[in-house]
């Protein structure tokens, strides 16, 4: 099929490589010429595994990218929306960008187009699409709106379209739905698993994977509750772990044993900062908005997205505890991403907890695998950037652990320990046993479970003084 892709932004770009994976002529398009220039010049602008790899494969080939709209409509049967819906000061979703590609689309279509909304857009959106294309000259039959939200993970966002668990298609005619099936049969017949080169297949993967039907409207509120369900279970789990830490428990202990509850399930059940990304904050804000003009108040969320923000006031708490008192103290900050696996830094916890510290009169030196240029795009030259987690350590007060990196999981403690001023780590994302800290001799503080100390913190407080 000839499909166009509008947007090359996390959704866009990964629909676009994988889409040409399955065999499909793509044109990935976007208005931004830097972009554009970037992407055929083999760029592949973020961080995501396996990404360059399709990138290399299928560039000029299957896939091809331009800055005109216009040229792609007309070439392509297939046009799928991926384009940025912000949220507005209200907490709305700014549907701007779709509106006028929804526009141009209209303008611009010489004979039927499939239209495909991937973007996380509120309920009825789809509908607005189909009105707009009506009011720009668009006669109703030589065209169809279909909801087809994504549910891609930052740092798996290849496996989990090549290997979804679940393709939601929100079709309301039965030539859209034919031409849906196809767009996907590569995954739905499980033949391109068994092609050769094909992409790794995690071990959890469903084969073949759930093909969903419904109505508009329930596709467009699927992807708004998922991520608002996922985001409740965090929040779950971090004020479960407030309770823990008072009570002397351990919120790990917790978790496994109501995560192996099959109602429940172990995933989403870890203690931390809190979420953080381009998605869970915003979508979560425009749920809430789908709500109240359904009438309907959904306090639920206020009580998670409260829960959230008070996270990082306790982490920050926890630092003060640890250190006594924080104007010009040196930290060491290991990951800057808002999640492992991934570059991208926006509404990232770890960045709100520096920008904290900063406020504080801390000096930090920072390292991150992935995110170190988008981090210096946000923070500038406000912290030093490290090459590595003991340059990072080596002369801080305390050494703290903000990204779940697999590589901030398996550091040489004695190593940090000689390496830092003063035995303190504070880990906001539980990569180790307090055990395994105290072997070491670090104090170690963690997130809802008890303190490990070592040395008496009224020691490192005199040093610190000193």
């Amino acid at each position: 099929m000839k499909v166009a892709v509008i947007g090359s932004g996390y959704v866009g770009l990964v629909a676009a490589a994988c889409f040409a994976e399955l065999g499909h002529e793509i044109i990935c398009v976007d208005n931004d010429l830097a972009k554009i220039s970037a992407l055929n010049s083999g760029d592949p602008l973020i961080h995501e595994d396996y990404l360059p790899e399709l990138l290399a494969r299928h560039r000029g080939n299957k896939l091809t990218f331009s800055s005109s709209l216009a040229d792609a409509v007309r070439e392509c049967t297939v046009i799928i929306i991926a384009v940025g819906t912000p949220a507005a000061a209200s907490g709305e979703a700014d549907l701007s960008y779709v509106e006028s590609v929804t526009r141009e689309i209209a303008r611009c279509a010489d004979g039927y187009k499939l239209i495909v909304e991937k973007s996380t857009v509120p309920v009825y959106t789809n509908a607005w699409i189909h009105r707009s294309m009506v009011l720009n000259g668009c006669r109703p039959g030589s065209f169809d709106v279909v909801s087809n939200p994504e549910f891609l993970r930052e740092g798996t966002a290849v496996s989990d379209f090549l290997y979804p668990d679940r393709i939601v298609v929100g079709a309301n005619t039965p030539r859209a739905a034919a031409a849906m099936r196809e767009l996907y049969g590569p995954l739905l017949d499980g033949s391109y698993a068994q092609k050769e080169g094909a992409a790794p297949r995690p071990d959890e993967a469903a084969m073949p994977p759930l093909y969903l039907e419904t109505s508009a409207q329930s596709a467009e509120i699927i992807k708004h509750a998922s991520n608002a369900f996922l985001a409740m279970k965090i929040s779950f789990v971090n004020a479960l772990a407030n309770i823990a830490e008072s009570a002397g428990a351990d919120i790990e202990d917790i978790c496994k044993g109501i995560g192996s509850d099959s109602r429940i399930g172990p995933k989403f059940l870890r203690a931390g900062l809190g979420y953080g990304g381009s998605c869970f904050p915003k979508d979560i804000a425009a749920f809430q908005s789908v709500a109240r003009e359904c009438s309907y108040q959904f306090r639920l969320l206020d009580e998670v997205r409260q829960i959230n923000e008070e996270q990082l006031q306790r982490f920050l708490k926890k630092v003060r505890t640890a250190l006594w008192t924080l104007k010009n103290k040196r930290l060491a900050v290991l990951g800057l991403a808002f999640k492992s696996g991934t570059d991208d830094v926006r509404e990232s916890p770890a960045i709100n907890v520096v920008k904290a510290l900063i406020k504080e009169g801390c000096e930090i030196v920072a390292f991150d695998p992935a995110a170190m240029n988008r981090a210096r795009v946000v923070l500038g030259e406000t912290i030093a950037y490290a090459d590595d987690p003991y340059t990072a350590a080596k002369g801080a007060d305390a050494l703290l652990i903000l990204t779940e990196w697999k590589e901030f999981a398996s550091l040489d403690l004695p190593r940090v320990k000689a390496l830092l001023s003063y035995p303190i780590v504070l880990d906001g994302r539980n990569l180790y046993a307090p055990e395994e800290m105290a072997k070491a001799g670090l104090n170690y503080y963690s997130v809802g479970r008890p303190a490990c100390e070592v040395s008496h913190p009224m020691v490192v407080q005199q040093k610190a003084a000193n």
